[in-house]
């Protein structure tokens, strides 16, 4: 990938927090990083597929794929999304980083489409999927380090999930942060210090009561956003503590309610967080260079 093909830049492909969809509504978590040449995807919910190739991306190009953790809002699609790749006519090597078990949800897959994958590489000619993906398992600390790009984990606070980590984008002096899936996690401030963007997960407490009363199984859904996710007001306070220079709101819970808009999620940060704020929608482009607020939606239309 070339360089200079666009500028660094992140894109949201998909802004909300849980795996339903809902007519209309956004699609769940994953998003693509353009750093420093590279072609970087951060998890894979239903749609980062097509989100992709809305966003401009060439799939033959694919590169980085990194998940946070194992939640299928976060993971589901990654099988879909290299093979699709694959029948695009990928044929370079693609690295996937993971938690434990990342491994194994590949060889699953694999081992699932093994019919389809077989009689392609006989009828059509391709190279062996299977050889063209590495997987690589981490956990906290150093995760990658080449041609100038290093990543780093910190594991977060996401029960029951252990394995749950934010991810620390840094190439030529910008720097990303991913906060994960995670309860108000104040080490987290110190992973992102100084960071350009952290992206951090939100949720608003008006929301909540609404969102379980349409879940069968709402008193232990309640319980566990409550013990596993942050406040809008929180974030705020972790990008504060952090000096990052914009705080991007994402997964957002809930994001398809119609009684809540943009207003309430600023007015909530705002009582934490007074600088460069973005709220996510699928499809929006948040450039690294700090313009006033802007965004950009890069679907054919507006998905928010």
């Amino acid at each position: 990938m070339s360089v200079d093909r666009v500028r660094d830049r992140l894109v949201l492909l998909g802004s909300k927090g849980g795996p339903a969809l809902r007519p209309g509504g956004p699609w769940p978590s994953s998003s693509l990083l353009e750093l420093g040449g590279r072609t970087i995807v951060v998890d894979c919910g239903l749609g980062v597929t097509r989100g992709l190739v809305d966003a401009g991306i060439n799939l033959k190009t694919l590169d980085l794929i990194f998940i946070t953790h194992l939640h299928s809002d976060h993971v589901l699609e990654l099988g879909p999304l290299i093979h699709t790749a694959w029948t695009a006519g990928l044929a370079n090597q693609v690295s996937v980083y993971g938690p434990s078990g990342t491994a194994d949800y590949w060889r699953h897959f694999c081992q699932a489409m093994e019919f389809d994958i077989d009689i392609r590489i006989v009828d059509e000619g391709r190279p062996d999927i299977r050889e063209l993906v590495s997987v690589a398992e981490f956990g906290e600390g150093a995760v990658l380090e080449e041609s100038g790009l290093k990543v780093t984990a910190l594991r977060v606070d996401h029960p029951p999930v252990t394995d749950c980590f934010a991810l620390r984008f840094e190439h030529d002096g910008k720097s990303v942060v991913f906060s994960s899936d995670t309860a108000f996690f104040p080490p987290l401030a110190d992973f992102a210090r100084g960071a350009d963007i952290l992206v951090h997960e939100a949720m608003l407490e008006q929301g909540i009561e609404r969102l379980v009363v349409r879940t069968a199984n709402g008193a232990r859904l309640r319980e566990h956003l409550l013990a596993s996710h942050s406040f809008a007001e929180e974030a705020g306070r972790i990008a504060s503590d952090a000096g990052v220079k914009r705080l991007v709101l994402n997964h957002l819970i809930p994001a398809d309610d119609p009684e809540i808009g943009e207003a309430d999620w600023i007015a909530a940060v705002r009582k934490t967080w007074s600088g460069d704020l973005t709220i996510a929608r699928d499809g929006l482009v948040v450039g690294l260079e700090h313009d006033p607020e802007k965004w950009e939606p890069v679907f054919g239309k507006d998905h928010a």
